[in-house]
């Protein structure tokens, strides 16, 4: 049972996750297996590995979210956007990706789920403007933090911040950032039963306080 399953993945986590979210976490995944078959939107190809790779790797960022709207960048299938979007109801979220069919994804899984706070954006990240400005852009799939902070430097406001999701902290990156951004924290992501390091590297404009 998907349900029990993550039941023991959040008791081996510090998260506090209302049998509702778990609910709807569940129908996700549902979601996207049943997707999965026709439109290849994920290389994960058994739900119970949907639960750990993808469903637990988005929610473990939801603690650190500061701000009330996000953009999650290259969201391929709403992840980590639609995860987050779940637990966050007061929230704002908008999932960017190119791929119409990815969109197409989002947008049933959003109104299946019953979710008011997930807009959907068919981009390029580089194309994509907003005049607000978001509290915080996120990703889990830009190869490098490089490239993320430069295709996505025009969407967060003056005092919003990059969320980057990472396996081991790119170091040598960190090391040469622009002098308009300095590292803001690097949070060390416990994901039960998902190999290898995670790590959520936040990063903000240098004239920005707090």
């Amino acid at each position: 049972m998907l349900a029990e399953q993550l039941q023991q993945l959040i008791t081996q986590s510090d998260l506090d996750i209302s049998s509702e979210h778990q609910e709807q976490l569940v129908s996700l995944v549902e979601l996207l297996h049943k997707w999965n078959k026709a439109f290849n939107l994920t290389s994960v190809r058994n739900p119970s590995d949907m639960l750990v790779k993808h469903i637990m790797d988005s929610v473990v960022v939801s603690p650190h979210l500061e701000g009330k709207r996000f953009i999650d960048v290259g969201t391929g299938p709403g992840l980590p956007g639609l995860p987050l979007a779940i637990l966050n109801p007061d929230k704002e979220f908008f999932l960017l990706d190119s791929l119409g069919k990815r969109i197409r994804f989002i947008k049933q899984a959003a109104h299946a789920l019953g979710l008011k706070n997930v807009t959907t954006v068919q981009s390029r990240v580089e194309e994509f403007h907003d005049e607000q400005g978001f509290d915080g852009v996120i990703s889990r799939a830009f190869a490098s933090l490089d490239d993320m902070l430069d295709w996505c430097h025009h969407l967060p406001h003056s005092q919003g911040k990059f969320y980057a999701l990472k396996g081991v902290i790119p170091d040598a990156e960190l090391a040469h950032l622009k002098p308009e951004l300095v590292l803001d924290d690097i949070h060390t992501l416990v994901v039960p039963e998902l190999e290898g390091e995670r790590h959520l590297v936040v990063i903000k404009h240098a004239t920005s306080q707090g």
